[in-house]
Parts: structure tokens; C-alpha cells; sequence
């Protein structure tokens, strides 16, 4: 048996990405992690940490691993859109659906994909 210790995204500037992150997710980096580091994490509670360690060459094709996001504290997949787009993010393909379902598929400001989803609440106040 094995457990997943980490999360690890290749990065041409792993402060620079990991700093985006902590601020999109609220997680904490790596005690001491710096500018210029060839590896930043960021701090979860708990195992997987996510790691950004950098590579030389640059992101060319679609990743074959994402993270699927949900907004907490009350808010909605809408506005956590929103609030990532204000952060540096874009989106790359819209699949919200007329009846509240989907998700967002975005890019971080490196071009690695992510998923906006619902949120709990949101699922719960449509069933």
C-alpha cells in the first residue's frame, strides 16, 4: 500500500505560482519558502501537500492531473470565478449549464487547467 504525500505541479517560477495559489486557495506556503527556491509547497492540513518544483521547459499540452475547486464560506462557483479571474486567471472553457450544473474549466497564470465547481450548498439547494 502507498499514501499520496504530494500534489506536484512542474512550474517555471515555482514561488511566483505557489504565491498565486496561497492566495486563490488561502493556503499558507512552505515555512521559509522564498523567491528564486526550485521548490515552494503549499501548507495543507493534512497530506497531499501541493508542491510546485521548477523545470525547464514550459507547459505544451493538456495536464493529464488537475485540482477541482469549490467556493467555501457561503460562496458560490459564479463568484469564485469571478474572484480567480480578478486573481490572474482565465477561463478556458465554460460548461455551466441553463439549470445550475457544470463547471469552469480555467488556467492559473502559468496555463495549468483547474475546474471551478459547485459548492456544496449550491448542490444541496438544488436537490
Amino acid at each position: 500500500m502507498i499514501e499520496i504525500h504530494a500534489v506536484t505541479f512542474d512550474a517555471a517560477d515555482p514561488y511566483e505560482i505557489a504565491s498565486w495559489w496561497s492566495k486563490a486557495t488561502g493556503l499558507p506556503l512552505g515555512e521559509g519558502d522564498k523567491p528564486g527556491d526550485d521548490e515552494v509547497m503549499l501548507r495543507t492540513k493534512q497530506d497531499p501537500y501541493v508542491l510546485f518544483i521548477r523545470v525547464p521547459e514550459g507547459k505544451t499540452v493538456k495536464n493529464r492531473l488537475h485540482l477541482d475547486v469549490n467556493g467555501t464560506e457561503g460562496r458560490t462557483r459564479d463568484q469564485e470565478v469571478e474572484r480567480l479571474i480578478g486573481l490572474g486567471a482565465t477561463v478556458f472553457e465554460d460548461r455551466r449549464q441553463p439549470d445550475g450544473t457544470g463547471w469552469v474549466t480555467m488556467l492559473d497564470p502559468e496555463g495549468n487547467e483547474f475546474c471551478v465547481c459547485r459548492s456544496q450548498a449550491e448542490k444541496q439547494a438544488q436537490s
